[in-house]
């Protein structure tokens, strides 16, 4: 199972005079991921580079910044799949020192400061969770309402039209009970309209 992070994590190494800062945080999106790495530029202007990796809702990314061609980027993110992480931001900030690590030093250098960060976090659990649409008549209603409750589900939606449409979000597994009860209960006229897993929630 996929984990992310409660709160950002750091780390401080000093590697042959050359200084890394190292940061895993939730991150949402890669727009986000973008504007974090933006205000970590501004906050260390004496900073070679500021390298980073993301795993968040299928988007990934790894930046060297700067650095030879796979020695920064792409540690950090192999070290945050090692972890299952998702939903996350690894940035490492990089002061150099005057003394050239190579590359094999590089990628131990940039591993280590993510990995050092994450040393005894507290992972949260990612579950899956699917949105369901569907139409039902109007006299099904507040059965319906009654459903998604009982199921502890999330109502997103409720529109209506010639018949009412309501939007549900709920754990992917719980998913196929709850169609079941809905498909029983409505005696045929609840019409579906999609059932999609779309995201990942923590476990609170």
């Amino acid at each position: 199972m996929p984990h992310t992070l409660a709160t950002a994590v750091h780390s401080d190494l000093l590697i042959k005079k050359s200084r890394f800062l190292g940061c895993v945080e939730p991150m949402a999106d890669r727009q986000q991921a973008q504007a974090r790495v933006a205000a970590l530029r501004a906050a260390h202007p004496g900073a070679a580079h500021v390298c980073w990796a993301l795993l968040a809702g299928g988007q990934s990314a790894a930046v060297d910044d700067g650095e030879p061609s796979g020695t920064a980027g792409r540690p950090m993110l192999d070290v945050l799949r090692h972890q299952d992480l998702e939903g996350v931001l690894a940035t490492v900030v990089r002061y150099f020192g005057g003394v050239k690590l190579g590359a094999g030093g590089l990628v131990r250098a940039y591993t280590d400061a993510v990995a050092q960060a994450l040393l005894g976090v507290d992972k949260v659990p990612l579950r899956a969770m699917r949105t369901l649409r569907c139409l039902v008549p109007y006299a099904q209603e507040g059965w319906m309402r009654r459903q998604v409750t009982l199921a502890d589900a999330q109502l997103e939606e409720v529109t209506h039209g010639s018949l009412v449409g309501f939007t549900v979000r709920l754990p992917d597994a719980d998913a196929p009970a709850f169609i079941a009860t809905i498909d029983e209960g409505g005696q045929g006229r609840v019409g579906w309209l999609a059932a999609d897993v779309d995201t990942l929630k923590a476990v609170p």
